[in-house]
């Protein structure tokens, strides 16, 4: 029987007003907001997945793997699987694959530029502040099975770092800065003393004084045929720490990019005039700033603090063959200010957060691991492998860790003296540390920050014209890169809060407009054929 023009009609728009209810059944959802349960059920059993970095530093693997044993027998009903990468940018782009199928870890070791990411997801990453205040589970709360440090043992410093949105969406974990490695016999050997401040204006006389050779080729201050004095491990910090010195644009609050100005321009000026000489290089150019410094080769190598086991002539991990290391003092310093009475240094570090997910049971299991995390055992653990330093004030002034710091110099391993004088550069100066605007987009416009850098070395370095024209071609292409001037600050404000367009509707979007034609070609054949019964 064939159906009349009316109802076949009607169908079509009946499915037209389906379509919301069809593709809303097979369209992802976010998730839903997570609400703190009465209890962890004792009953059950939770799996959660723990994503952490180590720098293939077996002793750091050893201590997840004992923090993971030691929880899972406080909780026999919790099992942690770990999941090692040895890069952030790989478990950023992970977790980024992984949100889209809802597939993403329970716990994550990462940076707050890329949960701001994250976060652009429905209700993905959880905040905190309800679990950390709570009475019962939260940061020394009356229920959890551990030493758990209280909310007022976080370093306030730290603890502000994971603040996004006005709500706490991570814990910190471990915290470092970055240090200037000073070969201070060289330094001697040229006619200088160290200061206690270094200045910018310091290091650079320094290391073009450097550049002075003798008859034969070979640098006066090594008596070598290599000596790059300056070499900055990252050179977006090296950007950023200089613009905050100065009080300079970098980004605000709201996500609005200020790099591009003539402060900006003046500091890269003087890039290329040290590159020019052959005083100042960086790491993608020439190579890690240790290896360089350990043989003698680098007089100040900039890197980070966590970094200070491969740094000296007796560095636990150096990079080089035990013939090309030379024999000098390491003097541990601040990175070059600006203004020796107002200093900066970026903190940096990774910290913890916490995914969403349907069951809130699973939710809190995973956040009595990631507090875990923080206890002095782990927090003292971890830190003594490198120079990072815990991040409570609770595991800082512990007598474990205080012992620790008094015996720097007993062992090139673990009292290995320069990795304890850069954790007590940190503690001495966490009132100083500074850290940039979190916005999505922001670790885009971190890695702009370095690509300003580099691309002014390199083009001097190849003997390019660093002008005006120069730098106006260098911000619009760097602006293009990184998708920096595609929206104004309120376009993009909007972007971010109306999201992406949903694949659910998408799809009706599309599957709309096919209807319509549909319906049009529909009518068409029918008015052919009244013409043609005519």
């Amino acid at each position: 029987m064939r159906m009349k023009p009316v109802r076949i009609l009607s169908s079509i728009i009946l499915l037209v007003f389906l379509l919301p209810v069809l593709t809303g059944c097979h369209g992802k959802k976010g998730n839903a907001e997570f609400v703190m349960p009465e209890g962890l059920d004792p009953g059950k059993t939770y799996e959660i997945v723990f994503w952490a970095k180590n720098d293939t530093n077996i002793t750091q693997t050893r201590i997840y793997n004992q923090a993971i044993e030691d929880f899972e027998k406080l909780y026999p009903n919790i099992k942690v699987n770990i999941r090692l990468y040895t890069d952030y940018n790989k478990i950023y782009n992970d977790v980024i694959t992984n949100i889209a199928t809802g597939t993403t870890p329970n716990v994550c070791i990462t940076y707050p530029d890329h949960i701001a990411t994250y976060m652009t997801g429905n209700n993905v990453v959880v905040p905190l502040d309800s679990l950390i205040d709570d009475p019962i589970y939260g940061l020394g709360g009356s229920e959890v099975k551990f030493d758990s440090p209280a909310r007022t043992e976080v370093i306030p410093e730290f603890l502000n770092e994971c603040v996004l949105d006005d709500h706490i969406y991570a814990l910190p974990y471990m915290r470092s800065t970055e240090a200037c490695y000073v070969n201070k016999d060289y330094v001697e050997a040229l006619g200088y003393e160290i200061p206690d401040v270094l200045t910018w204006d310091f290091v650079w006389e320094v290391s073009e004084k450097a550049m002075e050779k003798n008859p034969n080729g070979t640098y006066k201050v090594n008596g070598k045929d290599v000596m790059i004095p300056f070499i900055y491990k990252s050179s977006d910090n090296m950007l950023i720490t200089m613009l905050k010195q100065q009080n300079a644009g970098y980004s605000d609050d709201e996500g609005n990019i200020l790099i591009f100005n003539d402060t900006t321009k003046q500091d890269l000026i003087t890039v290329s005039e040290h590159t020019k000489t052959g005083a100042f290089s960086t790491f993608k150019i020439s190579g890690y700033p240790g290896n360089f410094f350990n043989a003698g080769e680098c007089i100040f190598a900039i890197d980070s603090t966590a970094g200070a086991t491969w740094m000296g002539s007796d560095a636990p991990l150096s990079d080089i063959d035990a013939n090309q290391i030379a024999r000098f003092t390491t003097v541990v310093k601040t990175v070059p200010q600006f203004d020796e009475s107002n200093q900066y240094m970026i903190s940096q570090g990774p910290s913890i957060c916490v995914f969403n997910k349907p069951d809130s049971g699973e939710v809190l299991a995973s956040w009595l691991f990631a507090q875990y995390m923080i206890t002095n055992d782990v927090q003292i653990a971890y830190s003594s492998t490198e120079g990072y330093v815990p991040v409570t004030s609770k595991a800082q002034g512990s007598p474990e860790y205080q012992d620790y710091l008094s015996r720097s110099g007993e062992d090139n391993s673990m009292y290995y003296s320069v990795k304890i004088d850069a954790a007590k550069l940190l503690i001495d100066n966490t009132s100083n540390t500074f850290v940039t605007p979190v916005f999505n987009g922001s670790t885009s416009l971190r890695n702009a920050a370095g690509q300003l850098i580099e691309n002014t070395a390199k083009a001097t370095r190849r003997g390019q014209t660093i002008d005006d024209k120069f730098f106006d071609d260098l911000y619009d292409d760097t602006k293009s890169l990184y998708r920096l001037d595609q929206l104004s600050s309120a376009d993009k404000n909007a972007k971010e809060e109306l999201g992406p367009l949903p694949a659910g509707s998408g799809i009706l979007l599309g599957t709309l407009g096919v209807t319509w034609i549909v319906i049009i070609a529909y009518f068409a054949v029918q008015f052919s054929k009244k013409k043609r019964a005519v």
